[in-house]
């Protein structure tokens, strides 16, 4: 079957199999990436959803993440500071909202936030809410649905939990939480009325199929914001030597990507400032959506640059899949 065959299936209303996908991923790079587009176009339009993250808590972790630098197993050069306080996030908000990001993202390092913590954090997210306009995401590990309502009543709108990888290869990467404990997470964040955002990082020894797998997953569970990162190696972790991605990887993922979740918001994460163009390729092979500013413990790019790429791409920054 054509590429424009598939595109028309999808197009058409009928979700894109496995076997399929993995058809579609071996078909020459600029036709995916086209057909790619058109759906992006058909679903989604030129809306662009944006959004910036800060690190809420760095460092010391207790998980084994063998990418992450804030990894307490790993010798890695980073800060290491306890819960921010409300002002930092309030002020770091308002930065973000005055400059047209639409999400404003806490991510905090651990397995989880503690009790005392998640109160602390929940007296934040409403000041935030009462001086700004920005939407409210969160990353605080494996907390459970009692937490997670608690969040929404203090105004968060939408929760982040990587599944990282398949099934399959996910107990290479790490090995002190599970793949099911993820699994179980987003489950206990959408039974509190929660949004999701939940992708991987490209770059981890996956195959192809590893990656199709954690988007089948992801679609499985209904998810629609499904963040794109490519791995940044970082001295110190067990990753610091692994090869990076390519620029036409990246754009062939995010495609085939696209083929499978046609209505998504495919955000290109972490590691884009690796590429040549800043993912602008990618914007044009099926991806709609990024994290704009520095990432966690990396460099990333800044507001003023993303937002005149999606001018000259002719992307409008708005809120999707709320």
């Amino acid at each position: 079957m054509s590429i424009q065959h598939y595109k028309e299936k999808v197009i058409n209303g009928a979700l894109i199999s496995k076997a399929e996908a993995m058809l579609i991923a071996e078909a020459p790079l600029e036709e995916i990436c086209s057909a790619a587009n058109e759906i992006r176009e058909y679903f989604c339009g030129n809306n662009f959803d944006i959004c910036a993250i800060v690190n809420g808590k760095s460092g010391r972790c207790s998980e084994n993440c063998k990418y992450c630098a804030q990894s307490a197993f790993y010798s890695t050069e980073i800060d290491e500071y306890p819960l921010l306080e409300t002002g930092i996030l309030v002020d770091q908000a308002k930065y973000n909202d005055e400059r047209g990001i639409l999400r404003y993202s806490i991510v905090t390092s651990a397995k989880k936030l503690n009790e005392q913590e998640v109160n602390q954090v929940c007296e934040s997210i409403r000041a935030i809410r009462k001086e700004t306009g920005i939407a409210v995401c969160v990353s605080f590990g494996l907390l459970d649905e009692v937490q997670f309502r608690k969040l929404k009543a203090a105004g968060v709108s939408r929760v982040h939990n990587n599944l990282e990888t398949s099934r399959r290869n996910f107990p290479n990467v790490c090995t002190t939480h599970s793949f099911d404990e993820k699994i179980e997470t987003i489950k206990a964040a959408q039974r509190a009325g929660l949004n999701i955002c939940s992708g991987g990082i490209m770059g981890l020894g996956e195959t192809m199929e590893d990656r199709i797998d954690m988007v089948l997953t992801i679609r499985e569970l209904g998810i629609r914001s499904i963040p794109v990162n490519m791995l940044n190696p970082i001295p110190g972790t067990p990753y610091e030597n692994t090869e990076k991605l390519t620029n036409e990887d990246m754009c062939r993922i995010a495609a085939v990507f696209r083929f499978l979740v046609p209505k998504a918001s495919i955000r290109m994460a972490g590691g884009r400032g690796l590429l040549p163009d800043k993912g602008e390729q990618c914007f044009q092979s099926g991806a709609n959506a990024a994290i704009s500013g520095d990432m966690l413990t990396t460099s990333g790019i800044s507001i003023e640059q993303d937002m005149q790429m999606l001018e000259k791409l002719g992307y409008k920054a708005g809120l999707w899949n709320e």
